[in-house]
């Protein structure tokens, strides 16, 4: 085992950071770097910048685009370390964070607020986030007791559990979406994923998940590395292997569940980011989970972008986006580590 590359990280910090900019300029109004780095550094404390654009600029900029930038990027972020998660814990490469039930769960909860006579707004105040952040959870915890009383939550019970749960809930959700009377394209716009009308609050929301997860994510990447043997040797190395599942399967849960409330169900992040690091940096879950946490966030602001402009003035759901440009890397990938193998 070899210790972090720190410039790595830093390298994958400026690149997200330089994307986020990028992203940012574009739309319907276009506005240069320059203009947004100086827009930025003017809101830092104690600078004081002169500032050469319209001052539509600036609230186009900060209320507008940086909350949708910033929001896609922790989303790619928690979803790709929950995938890493996953696929170290489970020892399969196809998981990825909807594999225990959180993307169904989720959906029904959406399904119940959008469908059904379930209030959406409390004191102006929108639930549907809050409802399927519930519906992620529910699904998971369902998955984990009905794992934990079969066969001791082996990793094959979990899996097994969670493909039953999620198709139970998936039957709900199909059924309210026949019952229903009004527009299912609601729904179907927040199923396929997007950051329509993201807003500083969906930023402050999402947060403190995201960094408690993923701090419970990378705290445990060491002893990660040590589920690549047999739970016997891991046992012997003085793991309490139970516990670990338990709480990594938790942190992976909470921080995905977090991202699909906020965003919709967005695929191939979770699953192609882990890939493609793994192929420049290796196994190493100490490498692999914060780089996959980069990749994710800039593959999630890319995508977003793309979806803004594609049909502009209309949007994509960024779900299209993600599975037009992830399915085919997802196949180069598999292909290129084949080679590798051979």
């Amino acid at each position: 085992m070899r210790f972090f590359p720190y410039s790595h990280l830093l390298v994958g910090l400026m690149i997200v950071v330089l994307v986020a900019i990028i992203a940012g300029g574009v739309g319907s109004v276009y506005v240069p770097p320059k203009s947004i780095l100086a827009i930025l550094l003017n809101e830092l404390p104690f600078v004081s910048l002169t500032v050469e654009a319209p001052e539509s600029w600036k609230t186009i900029i900060l209320q507008i685009r940086l909350p949708r930038v910033t929001l896609a990027g922790f989303v790619g972020a928690s979803l790709a370390i929950s995938g890493g998660t996953y696929q170290g814990l489970f020892r399969n490469p196809l998981a990825d964070p909807y594999l225990i039930g959180v993307a169904s769960g989720a959906g029904l909860g959406a399904s119940i607020v959008l469908l059904t006579g379930f209030p959406a707004y409390a004191y102006s105040f929108n639930l549907l986030p809050i409802v399927a952040f519930v519906g992620a959870i529910i699904a998971v915890s369902v998955s984990y007791v009905i794992a934990r009383q079969s066969s001791g939550l082996s990793l094959t019970s979990i899996i097994l559990a969670g493909v039953a749960v999620g198709s139970f809930a998936n039957a709900i959700t199909s059924y309210l979406i026949i019952r229903s009377t009004p527009d299912v394209k609601p729904l179907l716009t927040w199923l396929m994923g997007g950051f329509i009308g993201a807003t500083w609050d969906d930023v402050l929301t999402i947060l403190p998940y995201f960094i408690i997860g993923s701090l419970i994510i990378l705290i445990y990447a060491r002893i990660l590395n040590l589920f690549q043997l047999d739970q016997s040797e891991v046992k012997q190395l003085g793991v309490n292997v139970e516990t670990t599942k338990v709480i990594l399967i938790a942190a992976s849960a909470l921080t995905a569940s977090a991202a699909v409330a906020l965003s919709g169900l967005i695929g191939f992040v979770g699953l192609i980011a882990p890939h493609a690091v793994r192929l420049v940096w290796g196994y190493d879950q100490r490498v692999l989970l914060p780089m996959s946490m980069l990749v994710g966030a800039t593959f999630m602001i890319l995508a977003d972008m793309f979806a803004r402009i594609v049909i502009s003035p209309s949007e994509l759901p960024v779900g299209v986006i993600t599975a037009f440009f992830g399915a085919p890397l997802f196949l180069y990938l598999l292909r290129s580590r084949r080679r590798m193998a051979t």
